[in-house]
């Protein structure tokens, strides 16, 4: 089976469960999708050497580079898709709630997973050092923008709170990458080569310069469409700002996350409201939003026949599910503190602490990071954990986060 012949198949699956999911599940299509998936992740394990064709398939999968696909190919795309729907006014109102959520949640929410994963596998006669359970703590950490602007699409929640959620996910992550990449290069070099002043240094390189270009990105594009009137070509510019741009962020070693969010939100509010006609508006707009729903589909398709790489013994599957606990209270946590010095400088919804923290999933990006673990660093167990983690946090809270958002509202 050729590489062609593997992704004609994904994507007919895609196409297939999206559509058997909008007929008769009628869930939000990412937890359609994926809970699809894993049915069929599980017939393949239990029948796969009855049917060669499926045995084949879940091989071909497997070998895929989960890491490299998402994060260096389809990361850009989904994430400029993103933040060009974000209403940049709106974003302007809520931005000191998402800022601080973002950094500080982030920061806080790393070391308590990290802190309790270490007691856990101590607990289970499975030591880990503590700096791999950081480690841990920084990739499971971050909502996925993904996952959660998939979900929030279909619910029906406050539009304050709906962006708080939405605008936290699409800007934490590169807030945890500075902090996995810093931890990641401790544990590879030494505690003793760790320094503070490269820590910040590489803090202000990534999401600072991630940041400061993705602004620039965005304008370089927003004068291009402003100076033109061709629907066709303005669609090929958005695009090469979200493929090229994406791909240079790399090269110059800047967070190319934060750089896809910050150029999709100015083109698409300053690029929609003076750069562009009704016509160009309208199929813009509408090209997004198919990139948004075909990748989100494939993306969540692989998430769920990932489990065919997974390496899952009793002894693991009962420390993921201390983890799924250990994953929310540390969530809980690290919303309470920040939502307690935001409720006294500006609004903040009733309940917010309990719906930021069900509706902080993970998604992909988590298991895109633990899957880039060298062995050493037990990314075996990571992984598998991970993988149970997102797995609840999509499922499970992401199927009941509207409900609850409607009990306590």
């Amino acid at each position: 089976m050729g590489l062609y012949n593997l992704f004609a198949i994904i994507v007919l699956l895609a196409a297939v469960f999206s559509y058997f999911n909008h007929r008769v599940l009628k869930w939000p299509q990412t937890i359609g999708v994926m809970a699809l998936s894993l049915l069929v992740s599980i017939i393949i394990v239990f029948t796969g050497s009855f049917f060669p064709l499926l045995q084949e398939f879940g091989k071909k999968v497997s070998a895929l580079d989960f890491n490299t696909l998402l994060m260096k190919t389809m990361l850009g795309f989904l994430l400029f898709a993103g933040g060009f729907h974000i209403n940049a006014q709106q974003l302007k109102k809520q931005g000191l709630s998402i800022f601080v959520l973002s950094t500080l949640g982030t920061i806080l929410s790393t070391f308590i997973v990290g802190g309790l994963a270490y007691l856990a596998f101590k607990l289970f006669h499975a030591p880990i050092p503590f700096i791999y359970c950081l480690l841990f703590g920084s990739l499971i950490s971050p909502t996925d923008p993904i996952a959660v602007l998939g979900i929030l699409k279909e619910s029906k929640m406050p539009s304050s709170l709906e962006l708080k959620i939405s605008g936290e996910s699409l800007f934490n992550d590169g807030v945890a990458v500075v902090i996995f990449l810093t931890l990641f290069e401790v544990s590879a070099n030494g505690i003793d080569d760790f320094s503070f002043s490269k820590t910040i240094m590489l803090f202000l390189q990534e999401a600072v310069g991630g940041v400061a270009y993705g602004f620039a990105l965005g304008s370089l594009g927003y004068w291009a469409l402003r100076s033109i009137d061709n629907y066709k070509i303005e669609v090929q510019v958005t695009l090469a700002l979200a493929m090229a741009g994406y791909y240079f962020a790399d090269l110059i070693h800047v967070s190319g996350p934060l750089a896809m969010v910050v150029a999709g939100i100015v083109t698409g509010n300053q690029g929609k409201k003076a750069a562009m006609s009704d016509v160009t508006r309208d199929y813009v707009s509408k090209f997004w939003e198919l990139i948004d729903e075909i990748l989100n589909a494939i993306l969540f398709l692989l998430v769920g026949i990932e489990m065919l790489v997974v390496k899952i013994n009793i002894d693991i599957f009962i420390i993921g599910l201390v983890m799924i606990a250990v994953v929310l209270l540390a969530r809980f946590l690290s919303v309470s503190l920040p939502v307690v010095f935001l409720k006294r400088i500006t609004n903040i919804e009733r309940n917010a602490t309990y719906i930021l923290t069900w509706g902080g999933l993970r998604g992909g990006l988590s298991i895109a990071m633990a899957l880039s673990l060298p062995t050493i660093f037990h990314r075996d167990e990571f992984v598998a954990i991970t993988y149970i983690v997102v797995v609840f946090s999509i499922l499970v809270q992401g199927l009941t986060i509207e409900r609850l958002a409607k009990r306590l509202l």
